[in-house]
């Protein structure tokens, strides 16, 4: 009784023989739950707005390039950083894997860290991850820091602005990013108190159809009530959810409908995907959630999704590509290409390119290129 008093208010099995104390440190919300990066993802709502922002990172074609003296580009496909960016940062990782790693570390906790390995020409060779949460900053004075990194040993060691390569989302220090978790502590609270309820509701409730019994005598004993009840419960609960039921001695069942409360409690889940895509500002059919979705606006969300979700963290990486990883005397640029994301429909791409080529700014075989095909 006591252990189950202790569940329900915790949310986990604070027990001797439980997993709570073994789960990472977290802040309880207003709800009860405690909420931080990792029990988020149990909420189908957060998992699929971390996966569209990571996987979509991920997606998109690393190019690395020179300005040429006529104000075109040139792209540079021979040099180290385009070998580490685009192939593989590191000895255990692809680009595409680690990428979106790293893009769901700076979604779920704001940050995102790689220790730098140099070589001999200084040259970087390889990025190796650490986990945001194993990372602090250490402040020297007002202006100078470094990294205190926590090993999985439990030892520390220390390393240097300059060996670190570090990706920030939205900051108010200007040196760590907030955490998108922490903020929305009280949403993602609320919607795994739903989750959780309704898990508990239809694993030990006793309607197989949902409504009550009508019995025209009277139970001899509270004895006799008792045993019926929990020889319902062990017939119709749990795993034997939905069998038939056999009545007896003038017994009716009465079914119930959706009641006020179960249509509140759907619209509050449904309330709460829409809540959570807003704080990673997702379009909520992108999530699974095709509520106010039409096939005259799906096209026109996925290019907002683009332009106003994905350009800014692609502006972020870009940044910090090239201040941290290039040097003035590169003379080189970094972007990550959107026009894959920006694409239309078959109609849509054949009227603009036939349009660029009418005007003359756009060449058959520039278009060709466009779409992967060899020129003329």
């Amino acid at each position: 009784m006591f252990a189950a008093r202790i569940r329900a208010e915790g949310g986990t099995d604070r027990s001797p023989w439980g997993d709570f104390w073994f789960q990472p440190v977290s802040a309880r919300g207003m709800t009860g739950q405690r909420v931080n990066a990792d029990n988020a993802l149990r909420l189908s709502a957060v998992y699929a707005c971390v996966r569209v922002l990571a996987e979509t990172m991920a997606t998109l074609p690393f190019v690395l390039y020179r300005n040429k003296a006529n104000g075109g580009k040139e792209r540079v496909t021979d040099h180290w950083l385009y070998r580490l960016l685009a192939k593989q940062p590191n000895r255990w990782q692809n680009a595409f894997e680690w990428r979106e790693m790293m893009q769901a570390h700076l979604a779920l906790r704001g940050n995102a860290f790689c220790e730098m390995s140099i070589n001999g020409r200084g040259e970087i060779t390889e990025l190796l991850p650490l986990h945001p949460d194993r990372v602090k900053i250490e402040m020297l004075n007002g202006t100078d820091w470094r990294y205190r990194i926590k090993n999985v040993d439990g030892s520390e060691r220390t390393l240097p602005p300059g060996m670190v390569f570090k990706l920030t989302g939205l900051s108010s220090n200007g040196l760590l990013g907030l955490s998108p978790i922490d903020l929305a502590r009280e949403a993602i609270g609320l919607g795994l108190s739903a989750q959780e309820f309704g898990a508990r509701f239809f694993a030990n409730d006793a309607r197989p159809l949902g409504g009550w019994i009508e019995f025209p005598g009277r139970f001899k004993t509270t004895q006799d009530r008792m045993s019926f009840a929990e020889s319902w419960q062990a017939a119709q609960g749990g795993n034997n959810r939905g069998k038939t039921a056999v009545l007896q001695d003038g017994m009716k069942f009465h079914e119930i409908g959706l009641t006020n409360r179960d249509s509140q409690f759907i619209e509050l889940r449904q309330a709460q995907v829409a809540d959570i895509a807003r704080f990673w500002r997702v379009p909520p059919h992108m999530i699974g959630d095709l509520t106010r979705s039409t096939n005259s606006n799906v096209e026109h969300h996925g290019a907002e999704f683009a332009i106003y979700t994905m350009t800014p963290w692609g502006e972020r990486w870009e940044a910090a590509i090239e201040t941290q990883l290039l040097t003035d005397e590169d003379d080189l640029e970094v972007e990550f290409d959107f026009n894959g994301l920006l694409r239309g429909d078959h109609a849509a791409r054949a009227a603009f390119y036939t349009q660029a080529i009418n005007a003359g700014w756009l060449t058959r075989n520039e278009v060709r290129l466009e779409e992967n095909r060899d020129p003329l």
